[in-house]
């Protein structure tokens, strides 16, 4: 399982709360309201910062581990995330669609206990060919001669 660290500095300020920002990482920020509410919310950041740039195919940048300079107070800390569960997670969610059937049908459908969702997502699996569709990389599908 890959697992990617880089550090974060946890800066405080007369103001309430922990800002959190990433120095390897370009645009990544974050807060908190505490310093462990401000690591959780760094972590969530940083994972989907770094989804967001592979998706985009962009490679996440590399790690320095030169320790930033900071102001009295504030706090360097490694955050590790694993992109890989991240990726899964993401991918693999449920996503609300709407779709316009027929009154008479949907009354039918509705007194026979028929799942929409499942309904749905097999017909598409079926439609489109895919033998396994636990994630999108590894999804196969069939070609058009019935042969996986």
């Amino acid at each position: 399982m890959r697992k990617l660290t880089y550090l974060a500095v946890f800066e405080t300020d007369e103001n309430p709360g922990i800002s959190v920002y990433f120095p390897d990482v370009p645009g990544c920020v974050s807060c908190g309201n505490n310093y462990d509410h401000a690591l959780y919310m760094a972590k969530d950041a940083l994972a989907l910062h770094i989804y967001g740039m592979e998706k985009d195919g962009e490679t996440p940048p590399p790690r320095t581990d030169k320790i930033p300079k900071t102001d009295a107070g504030d706090m360097v800390a490694a955050v590790t995330i694993y992109p890989d569960v991240v990726n899964e997670e993401l991918n693999n969610r449920r996503e609300k669609t709407t779709i316009t059937i027929p009154h008479w049908l949907k009354s039918i459908a509705e007194a026979e206990g028929i799942n929409y969702s499942r309904l749905l997502e097999n017909a598409l699996k079926e439609t489109l060919g895919l033998v396994s569709c636990f994630s999108p990389v590894s999804r196969q599908r069939h070609s058009k001669s019935g042969n996986s």
